[in-house]
């Protein structure tokens, strides 16, 4: 069967104003929420998406390590080309696919360094083979094998054999302060629930939002 014919129907259910929390921070964290409860085997996935130097978006998936009302935050190797291209645009736009739910969530902003010591502290935290292939890998550059991979962790392995593992100088974390948050919710005969938030801009505290049902 050709793809274009594969199909199915949104049943999971509805989006309406009045459902909607009036602060899309609250409305995200129910939808994680229920995210975190559901059989997705990776709710906290997201694509980042970023602009090169000629300005064409590039994507890839991350998981969120935090969230709360400054934003969204993930680490990274600071070398990559994600990190180069946030350096040189901070313009940043994250999608979550909670499709198991009928469900995807946009967020768009700008991204900033997180503190030294938050990233300190979540490097802490991680398994030591995640910390171990922070320091292997160098990420975004060349290598000429598989085997080359694999001999940088042994060799970090070794060094740091005994003791803890440091943090690199060349990692980091990122937070995406959003500007603009837009929730979907898939419905049946394609009439999907769309509802975007913005910066309410006659709120001189700049702490509201206006919600507007966008057209599927």
């Amino acid at each position: 069967m050709s793809i274009g014919y594969r199909r199915r129907e949104y049943r999971y259910g509805t989006l309406t104003r009045e459902s909607l929390k009036d602060c899309p921070f609250e409305q995200f964290q129910a939808w994680l929420d229920d995210a975190l409860a559901s059989p997705i085997k990776d709710p906290t996935a997201m694509t980042v998406a970023t602009l090169d130097e000629e300005g064409s978006p590039v994507q890839r998936a991350v998981l969120l390590k935090g969230f709360d009302q400054q934003g969204f935050v993930f680490y990274t190797n600071l070398g990559g080309h994600k990190a180069e291209q946030i350096k040189n645009n901070a313009r940043a736009s994250l999608h979550f696919p909670w499709f198991l739910l009928d469900r995807q969530v946009s967020v768009s902003g700008r991204a900033e360094l997180v503190s030294r010591q938050d990233v300190e502290n979540y490097f802490a935290d991680r398994p030591r083979e995640s910390q171990l292939a922070a320091w292997a890998s160098r990420q975004s550059s060349p290598i000429a094998s598989r085997e080359e991979l694999e001999a940088a962790f042994t060799y970090y392995q070794q060094k740091f054999d005994g003791g803890d593992v440091p943090l690199p100088d060349f990692w980091g974390g990122f937070r995406v302060v959003p500007e603009k948050f837009e929730f979907w919710q898939g419905g049946e005969m394609r009439l999907h629930d769309r509802f975007q938030y913005l910066p309410d801009a006659s709120d001189d505290k700049a702490s509201g939002w206006t919600i507007t049902r966008l057209a599927p």
